[in-house]
């Protein structure tokens, strides 16, 4: 129902990132009232140096001020009272694409960062192009999957059902088109599931935003096109889904 795999893969793969148990609880598709969340995106350790030097494919070399502005961001959310009912980034992870030389040691710095946020805020993650390449292969996924959970899942959390989504299977498939027909077939199954249930509203969190400005804005390095992008607005509104980050 919640997830595309076991509870067990989503805890071994996450590598000590993890949803706590009570994210599977029943109690969890009842709303309780208001709650709120952290949604960050593209910590990107490596970029600010690669563009800084004008070289975005080698010059990732460093990442020390990617670094402490992660750390910065960690413990502000630790500081929240109430505590957020989990944090989402939401791609991007690191700069690095699959494969490129300092990739594996900017993921490691980043989990070494994020393994100090409050044990009580769960961390979600949704895959970018920078994780799982511009164009991406079975591999690639399989890489990110290993790393940092499913590369697409829902969950519930008070009431209100959120979907992740690897927004990249819709830019660029071409390497791994079953994995696309595969998202594709889940999302419309998870539709049907929020349809059937009353949860109070429906929200996604994907890398690459449907637009940037105006629905029927032209296709963009940083939008979906045109004719993705309808088709999934059409699906969206039409299972009522209120918001998209």
């Amino acid at each position: 129902l919640m997830m595309r795999g076991s509870l067990h893969s989503l805890l071994s793969a996450s590598t000590g990132f993890f949803f706590p148990s009570f994210f599977f609880l029943d109690a969890e598709y009842q709303w309780k009232g208001p709650f709120y969340f952290i949604q960050g995106a593209d910590p990107q350790f490596g970029l600010m140096k690669a563009w800084t030097h004008g070289d975005t494919n080698n010059g990732d070399d460093e990442w020390g001020e990617e670094i402490k502005l992660a750390d910065q961001a960690v413990q502000a959310v630790n500081k929240l009272n109430p505590k957020p009912k989990f944090f989402v980034l939401c791609g991007d992870l690191v700069h690095g694409m699959p494969g490129t030389q300092w990739k594996k040691n900017q993921e490691q710095d980043l989990k070494d960062v994020l393994k100090n946020t409050d044990q009580d805020i769960p961390l979600v993650f949704v895959s970018g192009n920078h994780d799982i390449g511009n164009t991406p292969t079975r591999e690639s996924i399989d890489d990110y999957c290993k790393n940092w959970g499913d590369d697409y899942f829902s969950f519930w959390v008070g009431g209100v059902f959120f979907l992740v989504l690897n927004s990249q299977l819709y830019t660029d498939s071409s390497k791994c088109p079953e994995l696309r027909q595969a998202q594709d077939a889940w999302l419309d199954e998870q539709l049907a599931v929020a349809a059937n249930q009353k949860c109070k509203h429906i929200i996604v969190f994907q890398h690459i935003p449907l637009f940037l400005s105006k629905p029927d804005e032209d296709d963009d390095y940083f939008n979906l096109t045109k004719s993705v992008r309808q088709e999934i607005m059409e699906k969206f509104h039409k299972a009522g889904i209120s918001s998209n980050f």
